[in-house]
């Protein structure tokens, strides 16, 4: 695990679960819940900025290894990304 995060509550605000239920990309959502911009994300994982920017406007879908990188800089699970 990142040592930068730490374990967050499993629970999803509200808010944040609506926009995940409204089909708005699970990489924004958990992003903006942790807080973190593009580049802090970036930061964290090392997933270039561009590649988080390609994901989340679901331009690009990145591979494994992108998704673990950034399902362990968010502190949740790869299969919480895709949603």
């Amino acid at each position: 695990m990142n040592e930068h995060v730490s374990r967050p509550d499993k629970r999803v605000p509200s808010a944040f679960a609506n926009r995940l239920l409204n089909g708005e990309h699970p990489l924004r959502v958990y992003r903006d819940l942790r807080g973190l911009t593009q580049t802090a994300l970036t930061d964290l994982s090392g997933v270039n900025r561009i590649q988080i920017a390609e994901i989340e406007a679901g331009r690009k879908s990145g591979s494994v290894a992108t998704l673990h990188k950034l399902a362990e800089a968010l502190a949740v699970t790869v299969d919480d990304l895709l949603g």
